[in-house]
């Protein structure tokens, strides 16, 4: 190619800097990355990155912006902060491996265990969050453990589970929320434990508990939906009975013989495995949709804490985790990427929890950049 000559637009020393006051000759060859090119539409690394001078902090920026503020003589950066959980208020009754449904400040905890012997153990306590405290409300017909929910405060669902004298048969028990009292709904064809659940309760997804079989809700009935694509037991559920996500549990049939990574959605008819967890788990919470989701808690043979998002293809680590370390969260949690809620669950040790923790997502922050 010719020479390039200089001007206000490429008028670039090789120090990085533009120079205003010499509009003659020509650009060295050492500030062009590629001789070859016939122009030059960004500057190569070599020379320095350009810092916009603002008078105002630009709205949107994207992550990784840097920028020098005039008004306030800084630069600053936008930045992407790390999810976090801060406590809530605790559940009236300390219960683990109820069914969870709603949002982060109006969720829904029915069931579980609540430590007690025998049938007693299989709580049919229903319990409501309004961002910052517990309070009861209608018991279950069927007091159950090992069961899931989903749906919202005002009209959840929770199906299956163990229920009845003793230690409790597995059951196909459905019963539906209107807020304030519970209501008989279509039994499963297939009684299950430690099932999974996702979507709300005239469109709901129930999968796995020991089988690799799926069935959908319509309100009323239960009709059988595609194979999973593994047998699973103690999986978390997340968005709806058209685009669902099964994460983590045991493979099992029938009886568990290893926790798993495995991560599988649901598009209404089929199941799909996607990309593995980081850490390896059963009993766990999840929450979000199909492409936007957090998994937390569990057990890998110890009691977990480690928080994990997902984007639709890959599962990233967050730094940090749950306070309190416990496995049998509510299945069917409640909440989005950026608000969810853990609540209930166990520590060996301890016992049930009543603990709740309230989850807030990664955000991007304005921070000004300092030397220390």
């Amino acid at each position: 190619m010719g020479t390039i000559k200089r001007g206000f637009a490429n008028n670039i020393l090789t120090t990085g800097k533009f120079d205003a006051t010499d509009l003659s000759g020509t650009i060295p060859s050492s500030n062009v990355a590629n001789t070859t090119l016939s122009s030059i539409t960004s500057v190569p690394a070599s020379v320095g990155d350009l810092v916009q001078s603002v008078a105002s902090d630009p709205s949107p920026a994207a992550a990784g912006d840097v920028w020098y503020n005039s008004t306030s003589g800084t630069f600053k950066s936008q930045v992407l902060v790390e999810g976090t959980f801060s406590s809530g208020g605790n559940l009236v009754t300390a219960t683990n491996n109820g069914g969870g449904a709603g949002t982060q400040t109006a969720a829904l905890y029915a069931g579980g265990n609540s430590g007690l012997p025998g049938d007693a153990g299989q709580s049919a306590a229903t319990q409501k969050y309004d961002g910052s405290a517990w309070t009861t409300s209608g018991n279950l017909i069927n007091g159950r453990r090992n069961t899931a929910g989903c749906g919202t405060q005002t009209a959840g669902l929770v199906a299956a589970g163990l229920v009845g004298a003793g230690s409790g048969s597995p059951s196909g028990v459905t019963e539906e929320f209107n807020g304030s009292t519970w209501a008989a709904g279509g039994t499963m064809a297939n009684a299950r434990v430690q099932l999974g659940m996702a979507g709300i309760q005239t469109a709901s997804l129930g999968f796995g508990g020991y089988t690799n079989l799926a069935e959908e809700y319509d309100g009323s009935s239960w009709t059988a939906g595609g194979n999973m694509a593994n047998s699973i037991a103690g999986s978390a559920g997340a968005g709806t009975q058209t685009a669902g996500l099964s994460v983590g549990g045991s493979d099992a049939s029938p009886t568990p013989s290893g926790f798993t990574v495995i991560t599988e959605s649901y598009n209404g008819s089929t199941w799909t495995s996607l990309a593995s967890l980081n850490t390896i788990r059963t009993s766990l919470m999840a929450w979000g949709t199909q492409t936007s989701a957090v998994a937390s808690g569990g057990s890998d043979g110890a009691t977990l804490t480690a928080t994990e998002l997902w984007n639709g293809t890959s599962w990233t680590t967050n730094s940090t985790g749950l306070a309190t370390a416990r496995f049998g969260l509510a299945a069917g949690s409640a909440g989005t990427q950026t608000t969810g809620i853990g609540m209930g669950g166990y520590t060996p040790g301890t016992g049930q929890r009543s603990s709740t923790e309230e989850w807030t997502g990664p955000t991007l922050t304005t921070k000004t950049v300092t030397t220390s």
